[in-house]
């Protein structure tokens, strides 16, 4: 693997701006991208990638490497949407699975300063050194959002609350989402996002079929050798309240800890026994527009062990279903009345050297080649749920998106405007 250091590029959205015009200038493949806190660095972007559609069985199939100093050299960029249909019985908009092979990337590392990583051994494109030159002036992409359907998630979340107390399921993520139009290219709408929102867990792949834009803050697997992470998210209050409610609210506090355990029994399907362990419990972090209860859970997995047989066993993620795992998930597909697609799947990377990570790809928008897009939003529901906070907590996380500034929703339903 070659390693360069590049210096100091600026910050990873204006890097990423200056590589998008390039491939679209040179009719080259879309670049791929992460930023916020992957691999321990601050970004990683791959400068082109052809990300087609691709077999579900097929995606992240990369060798986990188990390096940790901070070299990534390149891997598969890509996502895998949320497997279950809706009520409408209507096909994915997008590949159910999409990703593609970057045999190099630049990586912003924790003190800001860049650098080309090859795992072939080859030397910096003069094409990505031409655009990493320049400074593109920033361009509008606008999103007309429409309203959710209130109705609909009111009703779902009460058909919930209803088999809780039947005791078929003891909690459930219930969703709703709101459509749009793009004017404007998806990439300048993912910039002008994180450069707003700094989420911890963004993620950026296109391609033909479209684009997904995820600003996620929560990571649904880290996997380094032997060693396997997940740090599920539940608990959700806005970001003007006092964070200190949320360790104290009987409902967060029970709605983590179901998932935590739910977490640990997909790891321990595939973990060496006595390995799964839970060290970090109910802390409390601040997120774009919220603030979110946290916990993890580690594990040691054979590192010989296929990704497929990895995601059979954890995907999709504990904390967007609910428990048990496999009823919910039946449930859902009554409740919500389109499919999720991307929102509720997972984004990332799978690299030799230093393995892979994933998002929940919470706070995703999918874009669909003409345009359209879907922001998909949620919450866990359990038995002293209240429908109404439910729905509020859903506008709460839409708001850093929905009700966003220049290069987002300028045009907001009067329904959402007030979530602010």
């Amino acid at each position: 693997m070659r390693i360069e250091r590049l210096g100091d590029l600026g910050e990873a959205p204006s890097v990423l701006r200056a590589l998008a015009r390039a491939t679209t200038r040179l009719r080259l493949a879309p670049p791929a991208a992460l930023t916020g806190e992957w691999f321990g660095s601050r970004a990683v972007i791959a400068p082109s990638v052809t990300a087609a559609g691709v077999a579900v069985g097929d995606v992240f199939d990369v060798d986990p490497g188990d390096r940790t100093d901070g070299p990534v050299g390149g891997g598969w960029f890509g996502y895998l949407a949320y497997p279950d249909a809706g009520a409408d019985g209507v096909q994915p908009r997008i590949p159910q699975a999409a990703g593609g092979w970057s045999d190099c990337v630049l990586r912003c590392d924790r003190d800001g300063t860049w650098w080309h990583e090859s795992l072939s051994g080859a030397g910096l494109s003069d094409w990505v050194s031409d655009a990493l030159q320049s400074a593109p002036v920033p361009r509008d992409a606008v999103i007309t959002w429409g309203a959710a359907d209130r109705a609909a998630h009111q009703r779902g979340v009460r058909a919930c609350l209803e088999a809780i107390a039947a005791g078929e399921v003891y909690q459930a993520c219930v969703c709703t989402r709101f459509t749009g139009t793009l004017d404007g290219d998806p990439v300048d709408f993912f910039v002008d996002a994180v450069s707003r929102t700094a989420p911890a867990r963004a993620a950026y792949v296109a391609g033909d079929w479209g684009a997904v834009a995820s600003f996620s803050p929560e990571l649904f697997l880290r996997r380094c050798g032997e060693a396997m992470t997940s740090s599920p998210i539940k608990g959700t209050l806005p970001a003007h309240a006092d964070p200190a409610e949320l360790r104290a609210s009987v409902k967060d506090v029970a709605e983590n800890i179901m998932i935590v355990d739910l977490v640990r029994n997909d790891l321990g399907r595939i973990a060496h026994i006595g390995s799964v362990t839970v060290p970090e419990l109910l802390a409390v972090r601040p997120a774009p527009g919220v603030w979110h209860l946290v916990s993890t859970v580690s594990a040691q997995v054979p590192a010989r062990l296929p990704m497929a047989s990895v995601l059979e066993a954890t995907f999709p993620p504990a904390s967007v279903t609910g428990t048990p795992k496999a009823r919910a998930r039946e449930l859902l597909t009554g409740w919500e009345p389109h499919r999720r697609g991307i929102y509720c799947g997972t984004i990332g990377l799978a690299s030799p050297v230093a393995g892979c990570e994933l998002n929940v790809a919470i706070r995703t928008v999918e874009f669909a080649a003409d345009g359209t897009a879907v922001l998909g939003v949620g919450g866990g529901i359990t038995a002293d749920s209240d429908p109404a906070l439910e729905w509020d907590e859903c506008l709460h996380k839409a708001a850093p998106i929905i009700g966003g500034s220049a290069g987002s929703a300028r045009r907001v339903s009067p329904r959402v405007a007030w979530a602010r």
